[in-house]
């Protein structure tokens, strides 16, 4: 999460790591209790399955590198990573892609760099990426929405549900549906009325998609909270929020054949809270100051309705954050705050002269 600034030299912050990222994981349960009553016991799965093998992981590497194990375990990072990753994997996933995910996510993305603090892109979000790429039949199968599901049809119980994913056992017949992204980039040709006419995600909505809309609310309100908190500032996911809603009004053209779908659709379907307030806002890959997070966030929301609109996949955070943490040391670069006793401010590759 990027933490607020305070001005020097008079600040002090009593904030430190451990709680922080104990405040996310707690931020986190509405979204994840809207996620399990809207798709069942799978989330819950990946999310045990990914803490062990992220803990597993962390620990053998700091083991090789002869760091103090339980003074970093400590710092809740690879819980935080974890969760992250689970929440946005499809429930019922097979076990061992939420492995996969972990191990390039702790190892790869975290450990590789150095561990917290030092890598330069969103450890969640590349084991993402890497999963979406390797597997994409594994992660584009979800869930339909318990409000969707056939008469007489329920989502599994815990032990079934933990049978398709340990043992490999196929889904029960008319549980797996698409998303609601999923169905605006294969529906070319229909207009957006008759798109919400037809697809039940839509007609039985109350104002996006059935299921996704109160994961959303779910993310949102934990983001919120962490924002009413302090944990981190509000212009990251503004800017972030209100770049995607903007785009989705300026190539709204009324619903047409071509066009991608409403601002309400955009905002509260896919991973957009969740990416808003739980991913962009990671302090070690993001932007640092005020100004960057909000030019920040601006190109991520401007980077996720682009390639939703006129890429191949559906949902775009991860890639949009990874991309945008490309970007991050150079708007850091022209965006440093001013120095305190300073009138002006300047570039991070500039010296200062010496008085």
């Amino acid at each position: 999460m990027a933490f607020k600034q305070i001005s020097s030299p008079h600040g002090h912050n009593p904030q430190n790591t451990g709680w922080i990222m104990q405040l996310v994981l707690l931020s986190t349960v509405p979204g994840f209790l809207a996620l399990s009553y809207q798709f069942g016991w799978g989330s819950f799965i990946n999310l045990i399955v990914a803490v062990v093998t992220s803990l597993t992981a962390e620990t053998a590497i700091l083991a090789c590198r002869n760091r103090p194990i339980a003074f970093y375990l400590k710092d809740y990072s690879a819980v935080v990573t974890a969760v992250l990753l689970a929440l946005a994997l499809p429930p019922l996933v097979p076990w061992w892609v939420v492995v996969v995910g972990s191990l390039f996510s702790i190892v790869i993305a975290k450990q590789l760099y150095g561990g917290l603090g030092y890598n330069p892109f969103n450890p969640a979000m590349v084991g993402y990426v890497v999963l979406l790429i390797s597997f994409p039949i594994e992660m584009t199968t979800w869930i339909t929405p318990l409000s969707l599901l056939p008469d007489g049809v329920s989502h599994p119980g815990l032990w079934e549900s933990m049978s398709i994913v340990f043992a490999g056992s196929a889904p029960v017949d008319g549980v797996t549906g698409a998303t609601p992204l999923d169905i605006f980039k294969h529906s070319s040709g229909l207009v957006v009325d008759q798109i919400y006419q037809n697809e039940a995600l839509f007609s039985q909505a109350s104002f996006a998609g059935v299921g996704w809309e109160w994961v959303n609310v779910g993310f949102l309100i934990g983001g919120l909270i962490l924002l009413k908190t302090g944990v981190f500032t509000w212009h990251g996911p503004l800017a972030m929020l209100g770049t995607l809603a903007l785009m989705s009004i300026l190539f709204w053209d009324g619903g047409s054949s071509e066009s991608p779908g409403s601002p309400i659709m955009h905002l509260f379907s896919g991973a957009s809270m969740m990416g808003a307030f739980f991913i962009l806002t990671d302090p070690v890959s993001s932007a640092v100051s005020n100004r960057g997070r909000l030019i920040y966030g601006a190109l991520i929301g401007l980077l996720v309705y682009v390639i939703r609109a006129w890429g191949n996949y559906p949902d775009a955070i991860a890639f949009a954050v990874l991309l945008a943490n490309f970007a991050a040391p150079f708007i850091d670069n022209y965006t440093l705050p001013r120095t305190y006793g300073h009138t002006d401010r300047r570039k991070a590759t500039e010296k200062q002269e010496e008085k």
